[in-house]
């Protein structure tokens, strides 16, 4: 039941009150000391006098309110002046100001205004309330989403560099020293979260587009004809339209198409030059001639990280952003180390799962049987 408060020092005014506001079906609280008054607590409206001893209607407003923050107040007076209309209204916080004598239908249309008040900052609460909840469901859902995303395309991006190392066996774990060397000097330049990921995913796929270069020209064991040179040179292009459609690896989709660019714009395949070319690009340019010098390959051994850091300083504003080579040359040996020592136990991991047993229905290795079990 709907429970309102009402406080007159004239016990003949709040008894008739009284009587109006129960026939009405309220439930009502009267009292004709305002200092017992505010002390009361649990009411929806409260309709006091103005002017009476101890605590005006004012002060007694003000009382309540620190206990009775929602109630609703409403105020009688016969002193309708504008000072004290404008003291009730700015330090009482009064919903309705009424006149004494009140006219009976002002005064009930303004008590079921006020109840409609209550209920309405109630409801209003309420459904703010179901808002943030809602939102907070929405917010770990979308997380969970992206976790999955995020899952889902490393799990593709693995399969897609793992169908490149099928068919040329010279580049296997090449693209994965790439991209972790790519997100270090990244990180070094000052990029952060989403920009580190498309450098690192660019880099990883940057000779994905090789998939679609002849047998007979990428797995060839001696040098390319110009005509076998012109095929291999469109593998970018070839990487670039296998990515660009799909929207999460638009950007990284750009280092596949630029990754063979250079700084003075001698690369291929757009001759792009300087800052034309995307800066994941030209992180991966770098990199790749790091990764190039330093690793084993059929015909050489790979040469040590000096050998590198004198090429690289050598070809700063030709091959290379010469920012970059600055970049890449403030950061120690022992990074680079630790980063190839890195991928290194993912390859011996790796090896061990294929070669320490046998893989079970769900692609899991079991461990392998000794000899007449």
């Amino acid at each position: 039941m709907d429970r309102i408060l009402v406080v007159d020092d004239d016990v003949l005014i709040l008894s008739a009150l009284s009587r109006i506001l129960q026939s009405e079906g309220y439930k009502v609280v009267t009292h004709s000391d305002p200092v017992l008054a505010a002390r009361e607590q649990g009411f929806d409206v409260v309709l006091t006098d103005f002017m009476m001893p101890y605590l005006n209607g004012i002060e007694l407003l003000s009382a309540l309110r620190e206990k009775n923050p929602r109630a609703v107040r409403l105020m009688l007076t016969a002193a309708a002046d504008f000072k004290v209309a404008s003291e009730a209204v700015n330090r009482g916080e009064v919903f309705r100001l009424l006149g004494k004598p009140w006219a009976m239908s002002e005064l009930m249309s303004s008590v079921r205004q006020a109840f409609e008040h209550r209920r309405l900052v109630e409801a209003n609460e309420r459904l703010t309330r179901e808002v943030a909840d809602k939102n907070e469901e929405l917010l770990e859902v979308n997380q969970d989403l992206e976790r999955r995303v995020i899952e889902r395309t490393a799990g593709l991006l693995d399969g897609l560099i793992s169908a490149l190392d099928y068919r040329d066996t010279e580049t296997q774990w090449h693209s994965r020293r790439v991209s972790l060397y790519a997100r270090r000097l990244a990180q070094e330049i000052g990029l952060t979260g989403p920009a580190l990921d498309v450098v690192e995913q660019g880099a990883l796929l940057h000779d994905i587009g090789k998939i679609g270069v002849r047998d007979s020209i990428l797995l060839k064991p001696g040098p390319l004809t110009p005509d076998e040179w012109v095929e291999m040179k469109q593998h970018p292009e070839f990487g670039y339209r296998m990515l660009a459609k799909m929207p999460y690896l638009h950007e990284a989709a750009l280092i596949v198409l630029q990754h063979q660019e250079r700084w003075d714009g001698k690369g291929y395949p757009l001759g792009l030059k300087g800052e034309e070319i995307v800066v994941g690009a030209r992180i991966f340019c770098l990199v790749d001639t790091l990764d190039a010098i330093t690793s084993d390959r059929p015909y050489r051994k790979g040469r040590p990280m000096s050998v590198a850091r004198d090429e690289i300083r050598r070809c700063a504003g030709t091959q290379f952003d010469p920012a970059l080579a600055d970049a890449f040359l403030r950061l120690p040996e022992t990074e680079w180390a630790r980063i190839r020592r890195e991928v290194e136990v993912m390859e011996e991991a790796e090896s061990r799962r294929w070669n320490g047993g046998k893989l079970n229905a769900q692609g899991e290795a079991e461990p392998a049987r000794a000899s007449g079990a």
